[in-house]
């Protein structure tokens, strides 16, 4: 047999090789699920509390990748960009999907065009927090004391832009304070600096705060949502003193927009036989949680809503990132 029939020959093995592959029921190799933060905030928490379930219920295994960097820039456009075949997927929350693009001039992504909503997870507020010893262990406190020292008290948030920043600039505004913002590279860090005394205050999602605030670690001043948690039921909103300073933070799943749509479908149906889980969600609901659902088909048009809400909270606030 001369040179090009062996090549021939090679050639049909390598494409029905490639058939076979191609043929093989989705998914039939690990899936990635980015995490576009760094460890230790909410979406990592989740991420890495049902990627068991996940796992086992859509037949293989779930990688968690943290991929930060610009907000949630970086790990949210490489999901977008990344092949359309349904094995990388964006567990994310809504600083990144909602906020960035009105922040950023130029976050590398469209929220609405480059991804298609897969799944709504739940939903928690933010809590501020203050170190053991502190003398600010209520709202009253806090403001009476930036009143007195305008531009003196700070407060850490999880970045440039994040809820837990824009939080601060609402109280600030609703209150008629000053409190300095201090950025750092995720809610770990943050949540460090507090503990240690070098920030008197922390905005911090519930699910990264809970532990520390159970064990004595960190004292609860008061939480973002509009009303009570029902984890920490002892801790005041801000909202029964200023109304209009409510936030949350949502955790959902999306895949880049090309995926077929049988591996959307399949993706959807195992993350709601994930959710109706007893384990799972006594997991998530101990770590604040809520989980009141969101039909996938609705998911877009809540990313939508906060799309326009965020906006004009970034715009009032004058954060601007390049």
């Amino acid at each position: 047999m001369n040179q090009n029939k062996w090549k021939y020959l090679f050639g049909l093995l390598g494409l029905c090789f490639t058939a076979q592959l191609t043929a093989q029921p989705y998914p039939n190799k690990p899936i990635n699920l980015v995490v576009p933060q760094a460890a230790g905030g909410t979406n990592d928490i989740v991420a890495r509390l049902i990627a068991p379930a996940f796992g086992e219920t859509i037949g293989a295994s779930i990688v968690v990748e943290n991929r930060p960097g610009a907000g949630g820039n970086i790990g949210t456009q490489s999901v977008g960009r990344s092949a359309k075949d349904g094995y990388t997927l964006l567990l994310t929350i809504n600083s990144a999907q909602a906020i960035n693009p009105s922040l950023y001039k130029n976050p590398g992504f469209d929220p609405v065009n480059d991804f298609v909503p897969l799944y709504y997870i739940g939903a928690t507020p933010y809590v501020l927090v203050s170190p053991p010893g502190s003398p600010y262990k209520t709202l009253a406190e806090v403001v009476a004391a930036a009143k007195k020292k305008p531009g003196e008290l700070s407060y850490a948030s999880a970045g440039n832009g994040t809820i837990s920043h824009l939080l601060g600039a609402m109280l600030n505004t609703s209150a008629g304070i000053e409190m300095q913002h201090i950025p750092y590279k995720g809610v770990a860090p943050a949540i460090n600096d507090v503990l240690g005394g070098q920030v008197p205050f922390a905005f911090a999602s519930l699910p990264s705060a809970i532990n520390y605030i159970k064990a004595g670690k960190l004292q609860a001043i008061a939480i973002s949502s509009a009303k009570r948690s029902s984890v920490a039921p002892e801790i005041p909103t801000i909202a029964e003193t200023y109304p209009d300073c409510v936030g949350e933070v949502w955790v959902a799943t999306f895949a880049p927009m090309g995926v077929n749509a049988d591996v959307i479908k399949k993706n959807q149906v195992a993350m709601e036989k994930v959710m109706a889980r007893a384990d799972v969600r006594e997991k998530l609901s101990a770590q604040g949680l809520d989980l009141s659902p969101v039909p996938p088909a609705k998911l877009g048009t809540l990313l939508k809503d906060e799309l326009a809400k965020w906006a004009k909270i970034v715009k009032a606030s004058g954060a601007q990132l390049d």
